[in-house]
């Protein structure tokens, strides 16, 4: 257990620092099944929607250094190259 006032401050602000960090990831990870489901529906329209609320989300916490900014631009490759091969199986199929 920290002794110092100023050890106890910081205890108290990375408890809350962590508790907002978990939450932020956890929103991504939402959004980032909801792209995955939209995808999965042939709801390229919706999935592209989705992506760009996902891009928006992730940017933010890589400016916030809450993910690392080459993980925050891993995951928007990633998502728009599956949007990219969906939209093109849809075309191809229908």
């Amino acid at each position: 257990m920290p002794h110092s006032a100023n050890a106890k401050k910081r205890l108290r602000q990375n408890l809350r620092d962590r508790e907002k960090n978990r939450a932020t990831k956890s929103e991504i990870k939402t959004q980032i099944r909801k792209v995955f489901e939209a995808i999965r529906g042939g709801d390229v329209k919706a999935a592209n929607e989705q992506l760009r609320t996902v891009a928006k989300k992730v940017d933010r916490a890589a400016s916030a250094r809450v993910v690392h900014p080459n993980r925050a631009a891993r995951i928007k490759s990633r998502l728009s190259a599956r949007i990219l091969a969906a939209s093109k199986g849809s075309k191809a199929s229908a």
